[in-house]
């Protein structure tokens, strides 16, 4: 059955985290790949479940890393730009290009830099601020993430979910409720 327009997938709600574990590896080996889970805390068996590793790209620290090389080459172009050409100036008739000097403030501005590409680098990758989730639709899910309840996702847009055998799928795994989750 093709999926209806303006669903987001299928949200399981269990009671324990053994639970939303199990079912977590049963949607995974049945070939789910697009999925998440949701729990008042850290589970870690529940990331491994669903087939979550640590990213193979460091984004945030590649991001971090290209910012501090940008800044420190800014401050010392610009440092080299004032001192050379824009106002150059003979002081006890040292030479224009004084690289030594223009070490520190390079040294700065590539803390400065890699600082603030860390922090809006890591909103970006996050797609932060995020004041709506198709989630927040699902009264139980509003009432219950974060207290005590565990919750399991089925995307719609993960090649092998059919609403029908999604849903069997899930209540096959005995959970308190399932529900349609719309965008």
């Amino acid at each position: 059955m093709p999926v209806r327009e303006g669903i987001y997938g299928l949200l399981a709600e269990f009671d324990t985290p053994t639970q939303l574990v199990y079912a977590a590896q049963t949607a995974y080996e049945s070939g789910y790949r697009r999925m998440d889970c949701y729990t008042p805390y850290p589970v870690e068996e529940a990331a491994e479940a669903i087939g979550f590793d640590e990213p193979k790209e460091k984004g945030v620290s590649r991001v971090c890393l290209l910012g501090g090389i940008l800044g420190g080459l800014a401050m010392f172009t610009l440092e080299t730009w004032v001192s050379v050409w824009a106002y150059p100036l003979n002081i006890a008739g040292r030479g224009k290009f004084s690289w030594v000097a223009f070490i520190i403030p390079a040294y700065e501005w590539t803390i400065l830099w890699a600082g603030l590409s860390a922090g809006f680098g890591m909103l970006a990758l996050n797609r932060l601020p995020s004041p709506y989730h198709p989630l927040f639709n699902a009264p139980n899910f509003r009432n219950g993430a974060t207290s005590d309840k565990f919750f399991l996702c089925l995307e719609a847009d993960d090649p092998r979910f059919d609403i029908g055998e999604s849903r069997e799928l899930l209540e096959s795994l005995h959970p308190t409720s399932v529900v349609e989750v719309e965008h």
